[in-house]
């Protein structure tokens, strides 16, 4: 145990600071040692996840532990940074301060906007000024491909119908879902799993656009689709279950009845 650390009743970001810089020194932990910022890659992400979920459980205690978990991450991979002389976390605050000067030129500048949507337009037009992006190709390819896939796809959408070029409505949209559905149908009959892996991310790209031209988050809907399944798995558990059986019992027909049954049975538990 260090000894020269003192102990307090409340801490501040420079103690966190100090903390990570002990735990990587060479009497530090062996464990905290020994990460990189491929090893521990990961495990931002799943803290920013669990933040999230604390948001959608509208849960302030939770929300205030994950948010320093997050907190962790960023200072974990300053400081490994740190220690190869490149930047730390004083910097990256300085850069986010920066940033966010230069990107509200209505607070820190002499422009005048008065909407929030003016406010986001503004901010995209500067974003592509300060990182030379001059055509909407180059905006496309900014978006990171480590993002969730349904969540890169609206992004992509987005940014194309901003650059202009590809905004349609949402008859439009539900033509392309056909037109998609029936090519899915002739590459199964072509019996090409290339193909229908092709015709798929169609049709789930459509899809994305579907929603999106309803004003609704396709990750969200997707989401809200899980936990309904979810649902209506443990429904029909309990269904098979009362019948002297297990899901595993059930084949075509008798497994479609079934879902219908758990369907109509969570749809009344909703009602």
């Amino acid at each position: 145990m260090r000894n020269d650390f003192v102990k307090k009743e409340k801490y501040s970001t420079e103690d966190l600071l100090e903390i990570m810089s002990l735990l990587r020194s060479e009497n530090g932990c062996p464990w905290d040692r020994e990460q990189t910022h491929e090893s521990i890659r990961k495990n931002f992400i799943e803290e920013t996840y669990e933040a999230v979920e604390a948001i959608d459980l509208k849960d302030p205690a939770m929300l205030r532990e994950e948010l320093g978990d997050v907190l962790l991450q960023v200072v974990f991979h300053a400081q490994m940074e740190k220690e190869k002389g490149n930047f730390d976390f004083g910097d990256v605050c300085d850069d986010i301060c920066k940033k966010l000067i230069i990107r509200h030129p209505h607070i820190f500048g002499n422009e005048d906007i008065a909407s929030a949507d003016k406010v986001a337009d503004r901010w995209d037009e500067i974003k592509k000024e300060t990182k030379g992006q001059k055509t909407g190709t180059e905006t496309l390819r900014a978006v990171p491909k480590q993002l969730p896939a349904l969540m890169r796809c609206a992004k992509l959408q987005q940014r194309a119908e901003k650059s202009g070029g590809y905004h349609f409505d949402i008859a439009w949209s539900l033509r392309k879902l056909d037109e998609e559905v029936s090519e899915l149908r002739e590459a199964i009959v072509s019996n090409s799993t290339l193909r229908c892996g092709e015709e798929i991310g169609d049709l789930l790209f459509s899809a994305v656009y579907a929603a999106r031209t309803l004003d609704l988050e396709p990750e969200e809907c997707l989401t809200a689709s899980s936990e309904k399944f979810i649902r209506r798995y443990d429904a029909a558990e309990k269904i098979a279950e009362e019948e002297g059986k297990s899901l595993s019992d059930f084949r075509g027909e008798e497994l479609s009845a079934l879902w219908n049954k758990a369907k109509e049975r969570t749809n009344q538990k909703r009602g």
